[in-house]
């Protein structure tokens, strides 16, 4: 075998080495990375962070990872499953705040059975029994997230707004421990009905 075709051989193998060894092609790190990701944190915490997991995980609630869900973001399953009266509501109530200088970020939408039961399981976890974590988190057959009946907004800002103005749009905080849960539960420019003391009742 002559020098160049030995040549040859030996950088054909390293290629496969890297194939082998390195990421598939066609592949980079962040997505690598990306496709471990799974959402976190309870149930109904406006604060929650959930990264999404590729094109596998469309139908749950997870968020691209580049940026916040908007209420116009339909596109996503979180905002485009939400209850059609409901996500009217939200996003007519998201263009007056903007008009005040308030931006809606949607932190949780609607979501699987399966999501809910993961984060009801997280709940018992971290709050040590199931009636604990019934305070924060629905089980699915209860969860209006489920029936895509219920908004989760944030950051702060966005949910005093809300709070003060989102009854001219039939939209009311459902939970006293939850600022960020919101529902469709009057006419607009009807009044609330009194807060929950928490997700159990």
């Amino acid at each position: 075998m002559g020098a160049g075709a030995l040549a040859a051989v030996v950088v054909a193998g390293l290629g496969v080495a890297v194939t082998v060894w390195g990421t598939a092609p066609g592949s980079t790190p962040a997505a690598a990375s990306t496709a471990s990701g799974r959402s976190g944190g309870s149930g109904g915490s406006g604060g929650s962070a959930t990264t999404g997991s590729g094109p596998e995980d469309a139908d749950s609630d997870t968020r691209p990872e580049d940026r916040p869900l908007t209420p116009f973001d339909t596109h996503h399953p979180a905002v485009g499953r939400l209850d059609a009266h409901l996500l009217k509501a939200v996003q007519a109530a998201a263009r007056d705040a903007r008009a005040d200088g308030v931006e809606f970020r949607i932190t949780s939408g609607w979501r699987t059975r399966e999501h809910q039961q993961r984060l009801l399981d997280e709940a018992v976890q971290r709050y040590g029994s199931v009636e604990q974590a019934r305070r924060f988190v629905s089980t699915p057959r209860k969860s209006a997230h489920v029936s895509g009946k219920a908004v989760d907004i944030g950051p702060t800002d966005a949910d005093d707004w809300l709070i003060r103005k989102g009854s001219a749009y039939g939209l009311c905080q459902v939970y006293d421990n939850e600022m960020w849960h919101f529902e469709l539960l009057t006419t607009p420019g009807g009044t609330c009905p009194s807060l929950l003391t928490d997700a159990a009742g």
